[in-house]
């Protein structure tokens, strides 16, 4: 089995349309917000992340003036911007999601292009100004399907699925300037082919899953690594004892301090399974797919503040173009979407919640002119706020992020009354207090509290 995106690009349309379909069943509402065109981009593989602005940025495998791959930033009404059109030199064919440091600068790979013809890091301004910081080469890794994570200890960690001195793959670690140390080279054995984002859990362990290798036939991995480097198989997947294959988006960390994953293959259909893994490699399988309520997850779970973890599957459904779905943390599925053509197929991407409490994401293909979509999901859900980054010490500037934090008057941790530093419509730098301890953070505003999920961590 292979993890390879293949992707088809067609006759080039000049025209953009921007268009709302909006499809209401019940609690849900869906809305097509853009149809990709080609020269805006085309084949959007990769999750949508927030911005310090209120924008959502994301990147497209295809499209843009040479065909190799775009950076875009939209509003929360649909209104999209081409920053970034790929050009080789800087990169080629962006394919995992961007990653926003604190400062608001957002950072990115791209799997193709740079000196050594095997990718690259950069990063870019909210506005649009990018920088390349490094070609990948064969001592660090290639192909970096996986994105990025800022860790406890300010550095950047993420995953490349080629090469290294064993050719499986290796987990490296960058400054925000930077410099590229690679800290751990997969065997086979231990993990191969790491597609998936890292995720540190609050015990300070980086989480991550592997897409082959393993202890049973190449179904991959789930693995931990210390930040200090002590790297630790935590589980083997075994497609033939009827567990799932193939892990390939990033785990992500419940509110109950478990981890929640995807497997693309596997399970008692071969549809793929949604699991569950507690931190000390406990693993139950959650949802084995049917074709019926979708086929082959690609990516990433999120979990929603209603407690939900909220995914996709880029076939199977009614239209055999995917679905989206949400699932309880105890394993009760619910396929609240089947894509169509018109309204965009295939996803390749889980979604992101936005601060106005709506789901976002793209499709890879379908819409108007085949080149995809993103669209919104509006589940009744209102607004929160989400911290920048999601931990921090006593003293530690933090950002906070929401949709109109205009005249916020009182920030809490907790309860514990923190100091606002610096205010702007959409973000407020604060100082997490003395004596903080983890949990929510408030935030007062002329309409109303809002309160932060995931809540935030207070590091010793």
């Amino acid at each position: 089995m292979s993890h390879r995106r293949e992707c088809v690009y067609r006759v080039t349309l000049p025209i953009f349309l921007l268009f709302a379909l909006a499809i209401v069943s019940q609690a849900q509402t869906f809305t097509t917000l853009v149809n990709f065109a080609g020269t805006n981009g085309a084949s959007p593989y990769a999750a949508l992340v927030q911005g310090i602005n209120g924008d959502l940025y994301g990147t497209t495998f295809q499209g843009g003036a040479p065909n190799l791959g775009t950076i875009f930033a939209m509003t929360l009404q649909g209104q999209l911007k081409s920053l970034v059109s790929f050009d080789w030199s800087n990169g080629a064919y962006p394919n995992a999601s961007l990653m926003v440091y604190p400062n608001g600068t957002l950072y990115g790979t791209g799997i193709g292009g740079g000196a050594n013809n095997i990718g690259t890091l950069f990063r870019i301004t909210p506005s649009g100004t990018l920088t390349k910081l490094l070609s990948f080469g064969t001592d660090g890794g290639a192909d970096p399907l996986a994105g990025l994570v800022e860790a406890f200890n300010g550095m950047i960690y993420g995953a490349a699925s080629a090469f290294g001195p064993n050719r499986d793959g290796a987990i490296f670690e960058i400054t925000p300037s930077g410099t590229l140390t690679t800290v751990y080279d997969f065997g086979g054995v231990d993990g191969a082919d790491p597609t998936a984002t890292p995720v540190q859990a609050p015990n300070g362990l980086l989480y991550g899953t592997t897409f082959n290798g393993g202890a049973y036939n190449n179904n991959g991995v789930i693995y931990t690594l210390s930040l200090t480097g002590e790297f630790t198989t935590l589980y083997n997947f075994d497609y033939a004892l009827g567990g799932g294959s193939g892990p390939q988006g990033a785990l992500v960390v419940g509110t109950d301090g478990n981890l929640y994953g995807t497997t693309k293959y596997g399970g008692a259909n071969d549809y793929g399974t949604v699991f569950q893994i507690t931190p000390t490699a406990a693993l139950t399988t959650l949802h084995t797919f049917d074709y019926t309520d979708g086929s082959l997850p690609p990516d990433a779970l999120v979990q929603g503040t209603d407690g939900n973890f909220y995914g996709t599957t880029s076939q199977g459904g009614t239209n055999d173009y995917g679905t989206i779905f949400h699932i309880t943390p105890t394993g009760a599925l619910t396929t609240l979407y089947n894509f169509g053509q018109a309204d965009g197929g295939s996803p390749e991407c889980g979604l992101m919640q936005a601060t106005d409490g709506n789901f976002y994401g793209t499709a890879s293909g379908g819409g108007l002119y085949n080149y995809g979509t993103v669209f919104r999901l509006s589940m009744g859900l209102g607004p929160f706020v989400k911290m920048l980054p999601s931990f921090g010490k006593a003293g530690a500037s933090v950002t906070v992020l929401g949709t109109d934090l205009t005249g916020a008057t009182a920030v809490t941790f907790n309860g514990m009354p923190a100091a606002i530093t610096g205010s702007e419509p959409t973000a407020l730098t604060v100082t997490v207090p003395a004596g903080a301890t983890s949990g929510t953070v408030q935030v007062t505003t002329p309409n109303g509290t809002l309160s932060s999920f995931p809540p935030f961590l207070v590091r010793p």
